[in-house]
């Protein structure tokens, strides 16, 4: 349930920047093994909103585009 919440309130931008945020601070280390699988947790948060969202963008892309073929063949069928 708290994933969904994310999901609709965190941006694609904003979790992506949180993410790198995220990935650097555990690339440095100097962090305790708690913070470090804190960090990882929350990694894994942001990259499920991330893929939430490319997902939904992927969808209206294919459908966008599928519209667009559909209108074509259609108006190629009354120019004949």
């Amino acid at each position: 349930m708290a994933a969904k919440t994310e999901e609709s309130t965190l941006g694609y931008e904003q979790a992506r920047d949180e993410l790198i945020e995220v990935v650097r601070r555990l690339e440095a280390g100097g962090t305790t093994l708690e913070e470090s699988l804190a960090l990882w947790e929350r990694g894994e948060e942001l990259a499920k909103v991330c893929r939430h969202w490319l997902e939904g963008a992927r969808r209206r892309l294919d459908a966008a585009l599928s519209e667009g073929e559909d209108q074509g063949a259609a108006a190629g069928d009354t120019e004949d």
